[in-house]
């Protein structure tokens, strides 16, 4: 009887583990497969060489031209987790979550909500023709009338710490959960933003190519039921 019993809970605990959501990488570490590029200046020269980039087994983000990598798929409640650091000059990227209409903002951005790497800046929220709402509202996005989510408008939500990234050239962790309508940040472990009320769901997942050299190495999505902390 004893042995019967142990067998079940065995078979019990197999069972539920394997019941657990598996994390997905989103990068292969080979090619671009369950992507599409997004770079406006390639529409008129198509010879330009692309920003987005597999080398030594990393994503790399070379900046220029400035455009996007966007995922083929469209994820909702999710955990992301994204290990980058900038390759030489620090600088500026980002990962848009929730990513839609293309070229929504400034004939560049997708409608989505951006996740600040801007070197210093990591976890800030860039609102993109979507919105999300933060506690201390004005006193990280500023003046309640300039608000708003398109071009000329106050659409940066400052994150909450400073200090949060390592020293350049050492590798930076971001987690990003979003689930249902709210979505949290850390940046190396420290929560860095926490935004509630977002006007969307879910949507495609992006890189950037915003002027600097960003080496990405780990781009692992786990569907969620509840936020980590």
């Amino acid at each position: 009887m004893k042995n019967i019993i142990m067998l079940l809970m065995i078979t019990l605990a197999v069972s539920s583990c394997s019941q657990q959501p598996q994390p997905q990488s989103l990068f292969n570490g080979t090619d671009l497969t369950g992507w599409h590029i997004d770079v406006p200046k390639m529409d008129d020269d198509p010879s330009l060489t692309s920003p987005f980039i597999v080398r030594d087994g990393m994503l790399v983000s070379l900046g220029t031209p400035k455009g996007h990598l966007i995922t083929d798929e469209i994820y909702k409640d999710y955990r992301l987790e994204v290990q980058y650091r900038f390759a030489g000059e620090p600088g500026n990227c980002g990962v848009l979550v929730h990513a839609s209409v293309p070229r929504a903002l400034y004939k560049m951005f997708p409608k989505s909500l951006e996740v600040q790497m801007h070197h210093e800046n990591a976890g800030d929220f860039w609102c993109i023709v979507e919105d999300v709402t933060v506690p201390d509202m004005e006193a990280r996005r500023g003046p309640r009338e300039e608000w708003g989510i398109t071009e000329g408008k106050k659409r940066q939500v400052i994150n909450l710490t400073d200090g949060s990234e390592n020293p350049l050239g050492e590798w930076n962790t971001m987690v990003i959960e979003c689930l249902g309508n709210a979505l949290k940040v850390w940046v190396n472990g420290d929560l860095v933003n926490h935004g509630t009320d977002c006007t969307t769901d879910k949507g495609q997942i992006a890189v950037q190519a915003e002027g600097s050299e960003v080496e990405f190495r780990k781009i692992l999505l786990t569907p969620i039921t509840e936020f980590s902390l």
